[in-house]
């Protein structure tokens, strides 16, 4: 139960960031013409944030099958490639089923934070997740219910919650490793590459994410490769 409790309490932050984040996804989501349990049970059986927003851009117009799953495949696979860096922290207890049910849970935030432990147990994942699902979800609830009624420089603000809370969870492992602020900087330039140079600018925001994770990591990889036994020393 310590474990536990430890996950509890470093997933709060991020639960409370998801609820302000989600709050917007309610918002959009009946502005698409989707009744409100539509958009909460979205929210309880997705749980990706740009997949999301694409998904139900998309929904809008039926039968566009290839287009949603070449979008939702690019948004999402750099879950896999978390989960692939996750496995070599996490406990023997983590193996068959588990791994499965765990596996949905995986969020850019959730492996943020699970990523600093030294090593992962199920029940500090299992705790890690429980604020962030129910705060995704609620507060999908809370926008679909409820959006119309706050004024739009709160909605607006509410967009960019996600990305201080990131910021938040990466600035300090950035600031005492040199190793990380380093990939960090090349995730950075590669995004901004992405974002203003002509030629790279008309690939989607989902390749584009994964491009970057990918090329990063790899960059991590090669320029500072961990020996064997240094992850859990």
């Amino acid at each position: 139960m310590k474990d536990f409790r430890k996950g509890l309490g470093c997933g709060l932050p991020i639960g409370f960031g998801y609820l302000s984040v989600s709050f917007t996804f309610g918002i959009l989501a009946v502005s698409y013409g989707f009744e409100w349990w539509q958009a909460v049970l979205i929210s309880m059986t997705t749980l990706t944030s740009a997949g999301q927003l694409a998904g139900i851009g998309i929904m809008i117009d039926p039968g566009q099958y290839i287009q949603m799953l070449i979008s939702q495949l690019t948004i999402n696979i750099r879950y896999s490639f978390m989960s692939v860096s996750l496995s070599q922290k996490t406990s023997p207890e983590f193996s068959g089923i588990r791994r499965w049910i765990f596996g949905f849970f995986m969020t850019d935030e959730i492996f943020a934070v699970a990523s600093g432990e030294s090593q992962v147990s199920t029940r500090f994942f299992a705790g890690l997740t429980v604020a962030p699902y129910f705060g995704w979800t609620l507060g999908t609830l809370f926008g679909a219910v409820l959006g119309n009624v706050l004024p739009e420089f709160i909605m607006n603000a509410l967009c960019l919650a996600i990305y201080g809370m990131f910021i938040a969870i990466i600035a300090p492992k950035a600031k005492d490793s040199m190793k990380l602020l380093s990939v960090v900087i090349v995730a950075i330039a590669l995004s901004c590459a992405f974002y203003y140079v002509p030629i790279l600018s008309v690939v989607s925001q989902g390749l584009s994410i994964s491009l970057c994770a990918v090329i990063a990591a790899v960059f991590g990889a090669v320029t500072f490769p961990v020996k064997e036994g240094e992850l859990h020393e």
